[in-house]
């Protein structure tokens, strides 16, 4: 190392010792929204970023200041941050470390929505009246979000797992952005015209101005007249947008939201089991109570008589007819578990993932099944999907079996 070379520890903390030595710097305050807000449980901090239409700055604040503060910072929120500016010597990020903070207004976003949320509200929009209950055994459901994101993995996932009798419609759209709102609505008014059952909305979690689309006035409209019930889930649980609230049902994720469209089909199964044997456990107690009571009778002094034996006689009919109900119903029960039984395999061998896992392939043009190949046209980008995944290929050659 020459005499004249420092270390990068020792640059940073030269420039620390600038920034702290001078006064302006030392205690100042400055405005911003919050975005990219986080606060640690564990240790009590809260991190954030104040920004403005053209820079960002890191601040932090520690847990004593932060525990001092009569409201709670969120994403969008317009404030005014008081304290220090200085450098964190590991990173060599230049910060603000912020000792107050007050609000200044709740941000253009903010205000935005509240605007939008209470104009809504107003139109009755956000009604519970208004909301219609999920179906509860759904044949069809359509996803609308991004078709390379994470979300869709999640929903396609959990609904193959939790009920393989329903089809999964997937209508691609662009889930942030300025265009955004516009796809949205357009893969709505065309899974408007399909006999979906319900509707899956949403993202994956992000800042508010990553799910702002989810905000817009007229895709909120949209969703409210919706013919088909829809399922919001739009990003985290602690993320709210419009659309949730104009939603049939509001999921805290994508995942939850599969999870709220379809029932679990093992459950199912299970309940229709014990079902059936609480009401085989049921009619034999009712028969034995019947069968004492009526011991109980012969046993009395009126069947002593000799007109008793006429009685006698009736008895035994009634408990032969008794053992004939029970075998009766005993093959019955039996009748009707098989029959389901064989119904259950029989859908389970038709369920597309069964077919997968023997080593087929489906392929999917534009999120559609392709059944033939006069769907194709050489340069085509379709996606196949395996039993443990998919594939993207492109189209060189089709040839027509004859």
């Amino acid at each position: 190392m020459s005499l004249n070379s420092v270390t990068v520890g020792q640059l940073n903390l030269y420039i620390k010792s600038l920034l702290e030595g001078d006064p302006k710097l030392s205690y100042i305050s400055i405005v911003g929204e919050i975005s990219n807000y986080k606060a640690h449980f564990a240790s009590g901090h809260i991190y954030f970023t104040l920004k403005d239409d053209t820079a960002a700055l890191k601040c932090v604040m520690f847990r004593g200041n932060a525990a001092r503060l009569r409201f709670v910072p969120k994403d969008g929120m317009k404030v005014v941050c008081s304290g220090r500016v200085s450098v964190y010597e590991r990173d060599g990020v230049y910060q603000l470390y912020a000792e107050n903070m007050v609000p200044d207004g709740e941000g253009d976003l903010m205000a935005r929505l509240e605007e939008i949320k209470k104009k809504l509200l107003a139109e009755g929009l956000f009604d519970e009246a208004r909301k219609r209950p999920i179906p509860k055994f759904p044949k069809k459901v359509a996803v609308i979000t991004s078709e390379t994101g994470a979300a869709v993995r999640d929903i396609f996932n959990v609904l193959s797992r939790r009920y393989p009798l329903c089809d999964i419609l997937l209508c691609p759209a662009t889930v942030q952005g300025s265009d955004a709102p516009k796809s949205l609505i357009s893969a709505l008014d065309k899974v408007y015209k399909t006999d979906a059952d319900v509707i899956i909305i949403g993202r994956g979690g992000g800042s508010i101005e990553d799910l702002w689309c989810f905000n817009d006035e007229d895709l909120a409209r949209k969703i409210s007249a919706s013919p088909i019930p829809v399922i919001s889930a739009v990003g985290h649980e602690t993320d709210f947008t419009i659309c949730d609230f104009v939603a049939d049902l509001r999921a805290p994720t994508p995942s939850a939201a599969a999870e709220l469209a379809v029932p679990d089909a093992r459950l199912l199964y299970d309940n229709v089991l014990r079902t059936g044997r609480n009401l085989k456990i049921t009619l034999t107690e009712k028969i034995a109570v019947r069968e004492k009571n009526l011991s109980l009778i012969n046993g009395s002094l009126i069947f002593s008589s000799p007109e008793g034996s006429i009685i006698a006689k009736r008895s035994l009919s009634v408990d032969r007819l008794a053992d004939r109900i029970c075998s009766q119903f005993d093959k019955t029960i039996t009748k009707k578990e098989t029959e389901f039984l064989n119904k259950v395999s029989l859908i389970e061998a038709l369920s597309p993932m069964k077919t997968l896992m023997r080593g087929f392939a489906a392929a999917e043009k534009q999120g559609k099944t392709v059944s033939s190949v006069g769907q194709l046209s050489v340069g085509d980008d379709i996606k196949l999907r395996l039993a443990d995944g998919s594939a993207d290929c492109i189209i060189q050659n089709l040839t027509e079996e004859k």
